[in-house]
């Protein structure tokens, strides 16, 4: 799976929360100052060629949604980061975003509980 810039990823997480939408309803949900019409669609476009969007065609428009889901994406690239900065090591991985984020080891066992429960709930 290709990597997104953040351009990219933005768009994204607007089609992911969004389910499908047209260009015009992309840039309603982007943060001002709004990008032009032309600069989404070109976004929107590039997206379609890396295959993470496809579209149907509605009157004269088209409607996009994702083809890829947001836990693939997010699993790719947290693997990516793993793999990047931690040698492949998740452990090195949490225990660094632990240190830099200040997590207790009471917000750490919730954690875990939580993890717990959705692996048992599969």
């Amino acid at each position: 799976m290709k990597q997104l810039t953040k351009a990219e990823e933005d768009i994204m997480q607007i089609l992911w929360d969004l389910e499908e939408a047209n260009v015009a309803a992309i840039i309603e949900q982007l943060p001002g100052p709004k990008p032009a019409y032309n600069t989404v669609s070109t976004i929107v476009r590039i997206l379609e060629s890396k295959d993470f969007v496809d579209y149907r065609k509605e009157g004269r428009g088209h409607v996009y949604f994702p083809k890829v889901k947001k836990t693939e994406y997010s699993n790719q690239s947290l693997h990516k980061l793993m793999e990047g900065y931690f040698q492949g090591s998740f452990k090195s991985m949490v225990s660094f975003f632990m240190k830099k984020n200040d997590i207790s080891i009471q917000e750490m066992e919730t954690i875990m509980e939580e993890i717990n429960s959705e692996k048992n709930g599969k």
